[in-house]
C-alpha cells in the first residue's frame, strides 16, 4: 500500500499531470545507469513535461543529449568543504536554483538525506520516494512507495516509481547518447590493437569487489592464446596499478587507457568492445546499458540485486558463507580464492567464441 502524507483528498499519482518534473539521482554511475528507465518511463507518460535530472558535475556527460531529458541540475556533493561559510552559501544558492525550476513533481531515487532535503527545497507539491530510503529522507515526501522485497533487483525497485505513475506498462529502456568526437577518438584510439577488443576494468571503489590482478591475467592470458586479439584496460587513475600488474603478465598486445578518458570517450570504447570484463562497478553497467557481451565476478554484492540487468549469463558469484555480505573491507577475503578464473572461463570462451564466428561470417 502507498504511503501519503497530507490530505485525504489528494489525487492519486496516476491522475496528476506535471509540467514540471524534478528527477533526483546524483550519483554514482552505476545507479544512473539503473534509473535510466524512469526516465524514459516520465517522457512516455508526460510527453510534454519539463524534465530536469538533478545529478553530480562529474555525470553530467552521461545524461547530455538524453532525448528524454530536458535540462541537468548540476549537484556539486563537495561543495563548501572545509568551509562552513561556503558551505552554506552554496547550499543555500543550490536550493534557489531548485526553487527557481518550479517544479510539479520531484522523485528521489537516491533515497539519503542530502536528497530529502533536496525535495523539501524544491518546494514541489507531490515529492515521491521509496520505502528503501536512509537517513530519515522519506520525512521529506508527500508519497512514500513500499518496496515488496527488498532483494528485487534495483531497476526494478526504481520502476516501481513509473508502475505508482501509471507509466509501468512502458518499456525499460537505457539510452546513452555518446557524441560524434568521442566515437571518432575511440576509433583513432582502437585502430592499431587487433581484434577481439577487451575491455577489461580491474579497479573498484570497495576493496572486496576488487578481484585479484592475476586472477584477471589469467583469464586474458588464455583467450589470447586461444582467440588473439587485445586487452584494453579501463578505470579511474587509481585503477592503473591494478592495470600493471595484470598486464605485466600477459604476452599478447595489451593497453592501459586508466584515468586518461573522460566518460564519454569511455562508453565510445565499450560501445566497441568484442567482450567486458568487469568488477561490479559502473564500467560494467555501463557495458550493459550499451548491449555488450559481459563476464563479471561478483564476489561482495548480489547479482539478483546489482547484476547487469538482463544479463543471464557471464556474471558469476562467488560461492563463500558470505557472499552477498554488502561489506566494503574484509580481513579474511575468502571470496577472491573460492572465484577462481576457471569459474569465469567457460563465459569468456562463449563469448570470444560467438565473436570469432561471426567475424568469420561478415
Amino acid at each position: 500500500m502507498l504511503s501519503s502524507i497530507g490530505s485525504p483528498t489528494r489525487l492519486p499519482l496516476t491522475a496528476i499531470e506535471p509540467r514540471r518534473i524534478g528527477l533526483l539521482k546524483p550519483s554514482a554511475l552505476g545507479d544512473i545507469i539503473h534509473a535510466l528507465p524512469v526516465l524514459g518511463a516520465l517522457r512516455d507518460r508526460f510527453p510534454t513535461a519539463h524534465i530536469t535530472w538533478v545529478v553530480n558535475r562529474a555525470y553530467i556527460p552521461l545524461l547530455q543529449g538524453n532525448p528524454d531529458l530536458n535540462d541537468i541540475l548540476p549537484f556539486d556533493r563537495s561543495m563548501g568543504k572545509g568551509n562552513l561559510n561556503r558551505l552554506v552559501t552554496s547550499a543555500l544558492n543550490f536550493a534557489s536554483q531548485l526553487r527557481r525550476r518550479r517544479f510539479d513533481l520531484v522523485i528521489d531515487l537516491q533515497g539519503l538525506l542530502r536528497t530529502g532535503l533536496m525535495c523539501l527545497f524544491s518546494g514541489a507539491r507531490r515529492r515521491i520516494g521509496l520505502h528503501s530510503s536512509r537517513e530519515g529522507a522519506h520525512l521529506a515526501y508527500t508519497d512514500w512507495l513500499p518496496v515488496p522485497d527488498p532483494n528485487m533487483h534495483a531497476v526494478d525497485r526504481y520502476w516501481l516509481v513509473a508502475e505508482a505513475l501509471g507509466a509501468g506498462h512502458f518499456a525499460k529502456r537505457f539510452p546513452i547518447p555518446i557524441a560524434p568526437e568521442a566515437h571518432r577518438w575511440a576509433e583513432s584510439a582502437l585502430a592499431n590493437l587487433p581484434r577481439p577488443w577487451m575491455m577489461v576494468a580491474p579497479g573498484a571503489r570497495w576493496l572486496t569487489k576488487r578481484w585479484p590482478p592475476e586472477h584477471f591475467a589469467e583469464l586474458l592470458q588464455r583467450a589470447q592464446q586461444r582467440f588473439g586479439g587485445s586487452a584494453c584496460f579501463v578505470g579511474v587513475g587509481e585503477d592503473a596499478t591494478i592495470a600493471a600488474k595484470a598486464m605485466a603478465k600477459l604476452d599478447g598486445p595489451t593497453q592501459d587507457w586508466c584515468g586518461r578518458t573522460n566518460l564519454p570517450q569511455l562508453a565510445a570504447l565499450l560501445s566497441r568492445a568484442d567482450v567486458v570484463l568487469a568488477n561490479d562497478t559502473g564500467p560494467l553497467h555501463l557495458a550493459a546499458a550499451l548491449g555488450r557481451p559481459i563476464i563479471a565476478p561478483y564476489t561482495c554484492t548480489q547479482i539478483r540485486r546489482h547484476g547487469p540487468y538482463g544479463y543471464d549469463r557471464g556474471p558469476v558469484e562467488s560461492a563463500v558463507w558470505c557472499q552477498g555480505s554488502y561489506v566494503k573491507s574484509c580481513n579474511r577475503m575468502e571470496c577472491m580464492d573460492d572465484l577462481k578464473p576457471d569459474r569465469l572461463w567457460f563465459f569468456l570462451h562463449e563469448a570470444l567464441a560467438s565473436w570469432a564466428r561471426h567475424s568469420r561470417s561478415a
